[in-house]
């Protein structure tokens, strides 16, 4: 069924009571390999994956030269030993299919530290193309894994050929499926989250050529604004009407703009963090959503990046929390400090709302920064354990009805 108007969250029960509901949904789970360098506790390595946690982990990234040829980003991680690597990444998480028959494994082509110009270069030429589907094809053959996922953020952005991009990300894309569906492979990718970047799409198009589009409906805010804002917000706050289309930047708007623009709604898994985005106020008695800040948030011990927090590092910092009841997530204060994140309460809803518009699933970013060692009292996983558990209650209240 096609979507006629663009629809507002609380319109669209009625709407939906005509779609046939799903009874299973993914949770697909991105591995940051380079979280294998962070020092003391959070060090996370393909050992510290549970197996039957998710049920698609895409590995996060391997890359590509100009001219089609792959490329592994970090031989070191990622190669058995015998090719001059150390941690064996790759062979490590064909293990984990072992332990988890049902469990997919896919590698994610491109991230945002590579850009575009490459996969931008390769993408307009079919011989390139058809060069790089094979060699990743070649790879994922090797160590029995499930597919690939294309992560081009973004087509347009750094590149003078804006219509050419948008008409060659499908060409990849269907190049793409026919080396890989007839060998009962999937094609993924991430795709935009905010309006003017999903506009970048021909979105018809690429819902068609894919398997899963995993919605990066998240970093709508941080310390690339001059002020304080939710790296995640459900919905709008009143104040963002006031602040020109910032009341556009919310989960609820990403999702239901790709299905007005006609995307698949079985093939989308809305994309939630397991880390927060985290400012330095300009004035710490100001603590308001576009309160003025000085800049990022202090370094973390484990991510050490400024303005960055992964939740096994915001869980155990002394601070005040508080729940934003419009934008339905949490924030925490402690000094100058201001972190906005996502938590077992605001996830629970992100599902909710998955499950009304009846997506495919949840997509996480990533499995690292989640608290994967139990160290605040939560378990271990508190908050990817919450979305397997609430789509689990879903599951089996619709095979109930």
């Amino acid at each position: 069924m096609k979507m006629l108007v663009f629809l507002g969250p609380l319109s669209v029960t009625a709407f939906l009571l005509s779609w046939s509901l799903a009874t299973s949904y993914n949770i697909v789970c991105y591995f940051s390999s380079w979280a294998i360098y962070r020092p003391s506790e959070g060090k996370f390595d393909v050992p510290n994956i549970d197996a039957h946690l998710c049920t698609h982990i895409i590995f996060a990234f391997i890359g590509s030269t100009d001219d089609g040829t792959l490329n592994i980003l970090d031989p070191w991680e990622s190669n058995d030993a015998d090719e001059g690597g150390h941690y064996e990444g790759f062979r490590n998480l064909r293990k984990l299919k072992s332990e988890n028959p049902n469990l997919k494994v896919l590698l994610s082509l491109g991230s945002w530290k590579e850009g575009s110009k490459n996969i931008s270069i390769v993408a307009a030429d079919p011989i390139k193309r058809k060069k790089l589907g094979w060699e990743a094809l070649t790879l994922i053959e090797v160590y029995n894994f499930d597919g690939v996922d294309i992560f081009w953020e973004y087509a347009n952005l750094e590149n003078d050929t804006e219509s050419e991009d948008k008409k060659n990300f499908v060409e990849l894309l269907k190049d793409f499926k026919s080396m890989y569906q007839p060998r009962g492979l999937l094609v993924t990718a991430a795709v935009a989250g905010i309006i003017d970047k999903i506009e970048l799409y021909n979105v018809k198009e690429v819902s068609e050529n894919l398997d899963m589009m995993n919605v990066l409906s998240f970093d709508y805010h941080g310390a690339f604004d001059n002020f304080v804002g939710h790296v995640s917000p459900l919905h709008a706050s009143s104040k963002d009407y006031d602040h020109g289309r910032n009341s556009t930047y919310t989960v609820a708007t990403s999702i239901e703009y790709w299905l007005y623009k006609n995307a698949d709604n079985k093939k989308i898994n809305m994309g939630v963090v397991t880390y927060g985005r985290s400012f330095k106020l300009k004035d710490k008695s100001n603590t308001e959503l576009y309160a003025p800040i000085i800049g990022a948030g202090s370094k973390g011990p484990y991510t050490e990046i400024s303005g960055f927090l992964g939740y096994n590092e915001i869980c155990s910092i002394n601070s005040t929390y508080y729940w934003d009841d419009e934008q339905k997530v949490p924030h925490r204060v402690w000094g100058d400090q201001w972190v906005g994140f996502e938590d077992e309460d605001s996830l629970k809803l992100k599902v909710d709302f998955t499950v009304l518009w009846n997506l495919s699933g949840i997509m996480i970013w990533s499995l690292d920064t989640d608290d994967f060692l139990g160290n605040c009292g939560g378990g271990k996983y508190p908050l990817i354990s919450t979305i397997k558990n609430r789509l689990k209650y879903h599951e089996d209240s619709l095979k109930g009805r």
